[in-house]
């Protein structure tokens, strides 16, 4: 049945609504990734965090980017525009009329002799200056219509444009308008300056702007809601006239005084316009009345084109200086009006970012205040690195490796009560039995819940448990040949599958530099580099090796990453001996050592970073002396490099 109006259309239109609830969520996967990894690299949090925001995401400008974009906008305002724009208008109506009224007395038959030639004396004679042309003809006697209307044209022109420096949009509203409209004007601006003498004065209330908005409103299009709202607006536009006018060169200022007065035809305006000026500038001295640009192009803008291009100037390098240093209040208003929709989506993708990485908890605020990787965020990461990790050894084996999955030996068919850190599969049967009878047996009629006491896990055969201790050198070398971050990367991987996957194994993360020291991996992520030569691998063993004791019924698991011969051992005293190149009692007290860690069986595995042929045949012979292996990864392969030996060692 056809609707009695017609057919019924609907009308689609973008959502204004607030925030889009469809939306997709922000993804702070690459974020994460890109901040932790210049954490990893000796950047604070903080740090980081900028330096992100600074870079932008994939397929969205940072914040640098918009910073010059707006530096290029500000260049080209000045060297497109400049400020003689509304002195030219006045010339060429000048000339205009000067122009009529010669064709005119020309034609004009009727004309005495002597007053045609008085007259033509009169306008050949005029002054070259603009302004004393435009007074000396103010008493004279038009015999041109249309010349006598250009005229008439530069009275109206300078009121329109002294009105639009201080009112933006005058110069549009006014046009053709009538003597009860400019009437209407000086009334608005007389009640104005009233208005702001007595609240310089302090005895101004509230309903004194309310009777001033009820009267004047329609001349102010933000609607302010109070005088200080009206006082900034305004005194932002009178500061920006000033700061125009100071840019103009003392010539232009002096022709811009003598024709004000010919504002409209009375010198009311003018008046009523420097009492206001006077007004704002003692109610708002902290704004910039006093600095100057220098324009230099040929496009000449009015007064009104110019204050309002002084205003972009002033939010333009208000925004480059937010955008350099603060983003939390970053006006995403001016950006848009500044640089546009697409720099207003980057903008607001960027402060989006910035709050969803602090209110979703990966990033937490240390006692000190300052910002550090939580718990989730450090999970996350080792998450990502570890499935990175797991796709090198995929796509090398040609399948998914299938030892990473973390089970824990043969299914035997039975089962056992759930215990803390299990991580075998439920045997669902018997654990919703137990829900069951538990249920039954309370005599109650609650819906079935599966509680914790009623979970079973599938029991399996033992496997042996190890203790593995990972080895890095954090020597300066590491440092500056770009090892550093691979480095934290591997031990994030290695850290994340032990804890997630093999929680009844136990990880050592020993770093050895000039000292060795044992760290967990929230200390090793944020570990700066640190400029001090000796990779002192004796002390990192020493380290290892009481760590295997604390675990006596483990199997232990050596893992060394380094791309250095050992130049560094601990002495008695504890204090490091150095020396470069490696002397013959550091390679002695090492490989003494390392013989110490591995009689126990210890499986070593060196990961060699690095062509330097010294090193290769030093990492050989070792690995030859205690059946080790070496393996030499890439840098983009060294974390799936360590995870596949974890994995092998385990099997």
């Amino acid at each position: 049945m056809t609707h009695p109006l017609g057919p019924r259309r609907s009308r689609y239109s973008r959502y204004t609504g607030g925030p889009d609830p469809l939306a997709p969520p922000v993804d702070l996967s690459d974020a994460l990734r890109e901040i932790a990894e210049d954490v990893m690299a000796g950047y604070s949090p903080e740090q980081a965090l900028r330096e992100y925001l600074r870079r932008g995401t994939k397929g969205s400008d940072g914040f640098d980017e918009l910073a010059w974009q707006a530096a290029q906008k500000r260049q080209e305002l000045l060297q497109r525009n400049n400020l003689g724009g509304t002195l030219r208008e006045v010339k060429a109506l000048l000339d205009d009329a000067l122009k009529l009224e010669r064709a005119q007395l020309a034609r004009d038959i009727d004309l005495d002799d002597t007053d045609r030639a008085f007259k033509e004396m009169q306008i050949s004679n005029l002054p070259e200056s603009t302004p004393a042309a435009v007074s000396e003809l103010n008493s004279y006697d038009w015999q041109s219509e249309q010349a006598r209307q250009k005229f008439e044209q530069i009275r109206d022109l300078l009121g329109r444009e002294m009105l639009d420096q201080q009112f933006s949009g005058m110069k549009q509203a006014l046009e053709g308008a009538t003597e009860e409209d400019k009437a209407a004007i000086a009334q608005m601006l007389h009640d104005l300056n009233a208005l702001l003498n007595k609240h310089r004065a302090g005895t101004d209330t509230p309903t004194d702007f309310a009777n001033f908005m009820a009267a004047h409103g329609a001349h102010f299009p933000e609607n302010p809601r109070t005088i200080d709202e009206l006082i900034d607006t305004l005194a932002a536009r009178s500061a920006a006239a000033q700061r125009m006018l100071n840019s103009m060169s003392e010539e232009q200022r002096r022709e811009l005084l003598e024709l004000s007065a010919e504002a409209f035809g009375s010198p009311q305006l003018q008046e009523l316009l420097g009492d206001l000026a006077g007004n704002l500038q003692g109610l708002r001295p902290e704004l910039d009345w006093n600095s100057s640009e220098e324009f230099s192009g040929d496009q000449g803008m009015g007064l009104g084109d110019g204050t309002g291009a002084m205003q972009d100037l002033a939010e333009l390098d208000n925004l480059a200086e937010q955008l350099r240093h603060s983003h939390t209040d970053l006006d995403l208003d001016a950006v848009k009006r500044q640089l546009g929709q697409e720099a207003a989506v980057s903008a607001e993708l960027l402060n989006s970012i910035d709050k969803a990485l602090q209110d979703s908890g990966l990033l937490g605020r240390s006692p000190d205040g300052s910002l550090k990787l939580s718990p989730q965020a450090m999970r996350r990461l080792g998450k990502a690195l570890l499935d990175s990790a797991t796709e090198q050894l995929s796509s090398r084996s040609g399948a998914r490796d299938s030892r990473i999955t973390g089970t824990s030996g043969e299914q035997t068919g039975s089962s056992r009560p759930y215990e803390f850190g299990d991580t075998q599969p439920w045997d669902v049967t018997r654990t919703i039995t137990n829900a069951i009878t538990r249920t039954a047996s309370a005599d109650t009629n609650e819906a079935l819940k599966i509680h914790l006491n009623d979970i079973e896990v599938v029991e399996t055969e033992q496997r042996t448990q190890n203790a593995v201790a990972l080895l890095v050198d954090t020597s300066y070398s590491m440092a500056a040949e770009g090892r550093w971050v691979p480095m934290k990367q591997t031990a994030l991987a290695l850290h994340h599958l032990i804890s997630t996957r093999f929680r009844n194994d136990e990880l050592a993360l020993i770093t050895f530099g000039r000292h060795a020291l044992t760290t967990d991996i929230n200390q090793l992520t944020v570990l700066p580099p640190v400029h001090e030569q000796g990779t002192n691998l004796h002390h990192g063993l020493l380290l290892a090796e009481r760590f295997f004791a604390r675990h006596p019924s483990m199997q232990p698991t050596l893992l060394i990453v380094t791309d250095g011969e050992p130049t560094a051992f601990l002495q008695p005293d504890g204090h490091a001996w150095f020396n470069w190149p490696t002397d013959q009692e550091t390679l002695s007290t090492t490989i003494t050592q390392l013989d110490k860690v591995t009689k126990r069986g210890t499986r070593t595995t060196f990961f060699r970073l690095g062509h330097d042929y010294g090193l290769q045949k030093f990492l050989n012979q070792l690995a030859d002396r205690v059946a080790g292996r070496v393996v030499a990864p890439d840098l983009d392969g060294l974390g799936a490099a360590v995870v596949e030996e974890y994995l092998h060692y385990r099997h």
